[in-house]
């Protein structure tokens, strides 16, 4: 029990670090872009027309543009996407960690407070319990993320707002998706908590021991569905702004609630496991609150825009692209709704379901991580493209992709060395901890398989390519599905496979899309797709 406060400590030491690296290695504004420096301005409070009046230039300094000479070739193009370590890092490398790191604290946070939920939970001895806890996450989040498609959008529409001086559209488009959230959360919630089992037999068989934990669990976990979609359009909208240490701010002072009110809530009130769902509940309304109050302090949202409903046209590049991502979504809510229920069946002792909620708690770790390289992406490629136009937009696609192959190598070594210590921290169940070993082993893996991906999906995302990322998506599921389906689902290592099979496919598709079929290919005659226009608010 002593490694919770560990895991605090190492949460609030990152995230020091974090404000040290702002500080100490500012982003030179000589070396940001005009879109760069009007978000900030626009962050800040200053008008778009004093932060394009002010005396900026392109975001890659001369020094860096003699590396550009020769571009046009394969072999200047490796060479201008490898990031600088000799020279600390040009213009370029300190964006996109400056804007990366926040973003990798805030997002872990998340994830490492979940793991200190089956943590508690793991100390009960009931793999039953785990089991059900898992299951219910997993029938929330299949709903969660079945609406989350709009805060994934608003980032980068609000971030080519923002970089075309357009403030109101930017105002537009947050309030259009928290008005969205509010709505579909509201039904979301409804059904979880009327109809559970509904829900459940989504992720659990309805026989299964474990259903009975997971009906209560899921009740209470619920609550926060709104909230958590107030959070994440927040957020969005922030990273919009290229703002990432304000969420990082909130995100440790309500999961910093989360963790106080875990332990107390499951030992001292009675509730048991459910408690942990309840605390988590508490943090999410409290998170959902303070991003409202900061959206409505940068006039960022109007109380009259979110309860009145939208028109048509101002919907428009919101359901244009949310068609394309909430099809993804569905396919991704296949795939893992088919890899949890087929952990879950693999034995009625709670002994699978529980390893396999504790390989998918040690794996998302890694994964939020690398969605901050997906975010990051999703807001330097659309307001580089702005201001730089193509040329410079297809190099921080580029050296992207490089620094999420380095992000996803070291996350998966690092994974792999620290095996022996996380397995023994969230089950005292000798059965469950010899059950985690080798697909854990897999998820290691598969976070360098996930290094490219989660880089190029977000340049897809920032370039509008909805529905090309869609299919690639569905393709990938249909290969993870077809594993599943195949001896290989029968084990539980075999279910982790399964899912190294979708991420290496993934990983092969997103980086052939851009270097031969995207908006930024070099072989295209003119990239059509890639604009910066700003649908106007209505």
């Amino acid at each position: 029990m002593k490694r919770v406060p560990l895991t605090c400590f190492l949460v609030l030491w990152g995230s020091v670090n974090v404000e040290c690296f702002s500080r100490v290695a500012p982003r030179d504004i000589s070396q940001s872009g005009m879109c760069l420096h009007r978000s900030r301005a626009l962050a800040a409070g200053v008008s778009s027309s004093d932060a394009a009046d002010a005396n900026v230039t392109a975001i890659f300094s001369s020094s860096d543009n003699e590396h550009r000479t020769d571009g046009g070739s394969w072999k200047g193009r490796i060479r201008n996407s490898l990031p600088r370590f000799r020279a600390g890092g040009d213009g370029l490398d300190r964006e996109i960690m400056g804007t990366a790191l926040p973003s990798m604290v805030n997002l872990a946070v998340v994830p490492l407070v979940n793991s200190v939920d089956t943590f508690w939970v793991g100390r009960l001895g009931d793999p039953l319990a785990q089991a059900g806890q898992g299951a219910a996450n997993q029938a929330f989040f299949t709903l969660y993320f079945l609406v989350s498609f709009l805060p994934t959008i608003t980032a980068p529409l609000v971030a080519k707002a923002v970089g075309s001086g357009n403030t109101e559209a930017a105002q537009a488009r947050v309030c259009e998706s928290l008005f969205l959230c509010n709505v579909l959360g509201a039904v979301g919630t409804l059904f979880l908590v009327l109809m559970p089992r509904a829900g459940l037999r989504m992720a659990i068989p309805l026989t299964h021991p474990g259903m009975e934990y997971a009906v209560p669990y899921l009740r209470f976990r619920a609550l926060s569905m709104i909230p958590a979609l107030l959070s994440a359009t927040g957020f969005a909208a922030y990273r919009g702004l290229l703002n990432t240490v304000t969420p990082l701010k909130v995100s440790l002072t309500t999961n910093a609630i989360n963790l106080v009110l875990d332990p107390l809530f499951i030992f001292k009130s009675g509730l048991g496991f459910v408690g942990a769902a309840l605390a988590t509940a508490i943090a999410e309304t409290t998170s959902g609150l303070i991003y409202l109050k900061l959206l409505l302090r940068r006039k960022l949202v109007r109380w009259s825009m979110i309860l009145k409903p939208p028109s048509w046209k101002a919907l428009l590049p919101l359901l244009q692209g949310g068609a394309s991502m909430l099809f993804r979504q569905l396919a991704l809510n296949i795939g893992f709704l088919v890899a949890g229920r087929r952990a879950q069946a693999l034995d009625i002792s709670g002994v699978s379901g529980a390893a396999y909620q504790i390989v998918m708690q040690i794996y998302s770790v890694g994964v939020v991580l690398q969605l901050a390289m997906q975010q990051t992406a999703a807001t330097l490629v659309p307001a580089t493209l702005c201001e730089g136009g193509d040329d410079d937009a297809r190099q921080v696609a580029d050296r992207m992709y490089v620094w999420g192959s380095i992000v996803g190598s070291f996350l998966g070594t690092l994974q792999y060395l620290a095996l022996p210590f996380l397995v023994s921290i969230f089950s005292s169940d000798p059965r469950v901890q010899q059950a985690v070993k080798a697909p854990a082993a897999v998820s290691s893996l598969i976070q360098v398989i996930n290094g490219p991906v989660f880089a190029g999906e977000g340049v897809m995302l920032g370039l509008g390519c909805y529905k090309d990322l869609a299919l690639l998506t569905a393709a990938g599921i249909a290969t993870m599905v077809a594993c599943l389906i195949s001896p290989l689902g029968q084990r539980l290592d075999g279910i982790l496979i399964s899912l190294g099979a979708f991420c290496l496919l993934q990983s092969i598709g997103v980086v052939v899309y851009h270097l031969r079929y995207g908006p930024l290919a070099t072989n295209r005659s003119k990239p059509a797709d890639a604009t910066c226009e700003v649908p106007e608010p209505s």
